[in-house]
């Protein structure tokens, strides 16, 4: 089930103009080389280990091409593959095939990238309290199918950009005056503006936490770049008041003792910006 921000609108468009990136004029070696009556049929091979990501994405690809392609789900988002599984396939006309076959490898292997890793981080935190966020380090004007990947893997979307919560890091602080200054001007903007946002604080250390929970006004105090024990101190400290969140330098081998502080979310930028696409490809048969 893809999420709310995926409508059939930005599908529409994020299609549109991917397909007007790539074909441009025209596919010549596929009009030169390839009857237009000919038809085809090809399947998606899986060269790879992972989670499987992006085929609801490809049906639509398909079909805003040229509604006649006829695919066949083998396998479906969310689903774990193996090297040498067809996730699907797909038949029609040839020039079609060959004209979408790029966008939907481009897309399924990286959304298949991300959703493994997240995946695979998700098993490392299993058992805990913590969930797993990602961030705004994504790639532009491809955000929205980063963050569907990453529900895919059984992750979480943190804020999908700069609009839907607020969340003050150092540079705000910096740039504000200080914590209280950040936090006491961005609550009167958002009653001022009748805004009902989630406030976030991202802090560097204990004596920040402790001017935070001072000031009060906030939903979430973020603890970045903190170890273990600083993180534990902070969530003992704070004692359920605001939730909590780790940030900074978070990987497979610190994940673990990270949740195991208490902390009620973790976010994950190499989610989607430091993930290996999944191999995958596209074969007539």
């Amino acid at each position: 089930m893809r999420p709310d921000y995926i409508t059939s609108e930005f599908l529409d468009s994020f299609i549109r103009s991917s397909l007007d990136e790539d074909l441009g004029p025209g596919d010549h070696s596929s009009l030169g080389a390839v009857s237009p009556a000919a038809k085809s049929r090809a399947k998606l091979l899986v060269k790879d280990r992972g989670i499987l990501a992006g085929v609801e994405l490809a049906a639509a690809i398909f079909q805003y091409y040229d509604s006649s392609l006829q695919m066949q789900v083998a396998k479906n988002d969310g689903d774990s593959v193996q090297h040498g599984d067809v996730a699907f396939t797909v038949e029609g006309t040839a020039q079609s095939i060959l004209a979408t076959e790029r966008l939907v490898l481009n897309c399924m292997q990286r959304m298949s990238g991300i959703a493994t890793y997240a995946h695979r981080m998700v098993q490392l935190i299993s058992g805990t309290k913590a969930r797993l966020l990602d961030t705004r380090k994504t790639t532009p004007n491809f955000r929205l199918m980063e963050k569907w990947a990453v529900t895919i893997g059984g992750a979480h979307n943190h804020r999908i950009g700069l609009y839907d919560m607020v969340m003050l890091k150092d540079n705000h602080i910096d740039m504000a005056g200080g914590i209280e200054r950040a936090i006491v001007s961005t609550n009167n903007y958002l009653r001022a503006r009748k805004l009902n946002l989630r406030v976030e604080v991202e802090t560097r250390n204990l004596g920040e936490v402790e001017e935070v929970v001072s000031v009060g006004g906030v939903d979430v105090i973020m603890l970045d770049n903190m170890t273990p024990a600083e993180m534990r101190a902070a969530v003992e400290l704070i004692n359920g008041r605001y939730q909590t969140e780790a940030s900074g330098n978070v990987n497979e081998h610190t994940i673990r003792a990270v949740a195991e502080t208490g902390v009620d979310f973790i976010s994950v930028g190499a989610l989607t910006h430091s993930i290996r696409s999944l191999d995958l490809s596209l074969k007539a048969y």
